[in-house]
């Protein structure tokens, strides 16, 4: 099936016509004299096909500007497309705590951020059919990737973070508002919020208990990571001793905005438990959206506009043509008439 996307245009067909028909006629200048053996042969010279063709291929030019102009495309058999989809926002901390090295990843030691990374960047690349997007935080928050499709452009701007960015502290009340005021604006979808952080809520303009007021108001829902391991061995001056590296990681707060919103507290101490998080997550169900047929489009203005492309160039040169036989045939025609004026 073959129709047109701006049917509209096809209004401005007559328009050479009524153009032609609203100016005034062009004034032709006619010399004084004229010579009769001249205007004979330029007479005999033109017949009516001749005179018409060029008027007949500007018009077929013009239907065929017009016809792509209006933009006409195919449109293939209607295919199902289930409107599944999730909008999740993703708020990683960037505050100075998440340079700490008590994960391990292929064996080796690394800081929080940089497991985050690893374990978040496989997450995202499985959301096939999610809205994604990226909040960044420490002193502020900051949105870094606005709610897309484009899974690998949000795993490149997370792979691109460092550490301290926007500051040393953390900033979870900011980051979780913000996530919701991106959400505001959104249809029937389950808004889910996805927070990873490693200590409290030390900064910001906006207290954790709003913005879960918001979150609530929102219908949002709130799925909390705590990282950071439980026990590391440090060693200094006196030797090596156990520490608690997360002792600053506010579970009590983590807790209570996932679970007054619908979601789940999770605490990640070590790449496995981050990875089963991340499985568990996989199981959110999506909102159940009806079968609504989609009509693939091809594009066919091109066709139309090749053609009347050509048929200019074509016309271009056969009016230079006439022209130059014109005026081979006037210069003929005076040397006539000189001749016989001679011989006269």
């Amino acid at each position: 099936m073959i129709s047109l996307q701006w049917p509209w245009l096809l209004l401005l067909l007559p328009l050479p016509w009524l153009l032609r028909w609203l100016l005034p006629p062009r004034q032709v200048r006619r010399d004084a004299l004229r010579m009769p053996t001249l205007l004979a042969d330029a007479q005999t010279s033109e017949q009516p096909l001749q005179r018409r063709w060029p008027l007949w291929l500007a018009t077929l030019i013009w239907l065929l500007l017009v016809l792509a102009a209006a933009r006409p495309e195919r449109l293939g058999e209607p295919l199902p497309v289930r409107s599944d989809a999730r909008e999740m926002m993703l708020a990683v901390d960037l505050s100075g705590s998440m340079e700490i090295a008590d994960m391990t990843w292929q064996g080796n030691r690394v800081d929080r951020l940089t497991m985050v990374k690893h374990v978040l960047g496989d997450f995202i690349l499985r959301r096939e059919g999610d809205r994604l997007g990226l909040i960044l935080f420490g002193d502020t928050a900051f949105l870094q990737t606005p709610m897309t499709y484009d899974r690998e452009t949000v795993q490149q701007m997370l792979d691109d973070s460092v550490i301290g960015l926007v500051g040393q502290r953390t900033a979870i009340g900011d980051a979780v508002a913000l996530a919701i005021k991106r959400f505001r604006d959104k249809g029937d979808t389950n808004r889910v919020v996805i927070l990873l952080t490693d200590g409290q809520n030390t900064a910001g303009n906006i207290m954790p208990q709003q913005a879960l007021e918001l979150a609530q108001a929102f219908d949002v829902k709130i799925y909390a990571i705590g990282v950071g391991a439980d026990e590391m061995v440090v060693e200094n001056f006196f030797g090596r001793r156990r520490v608690n590296p997360s002792s600053d990681l506010d579970e009590k707060l983590l807790s209570t905005l996932a679970e007054s919103t619908g979601g789940q507290f999770f605490r990640a101490r070590n790449t496995a438990e981050l990875e089963q998080i991340y499985q568990r997550l996989d199981e959110l169900e999506p909102v159940a959206g009806d079968k609504q047929p989609l009509r693939p489009r091809t594009a066919l203005f091109y066709w139309p506009l090749a053609a009347a492309l050509v048929l200019s160039v074509l016309y271009a040169l056969l009016i230079c043509g006439i022209s130059i036989g014109h005026h081979y045939r006037q210069k003929k025609g005076q040397q006539r008439a000189n001749e016989d004026k001679q011989h006269g």
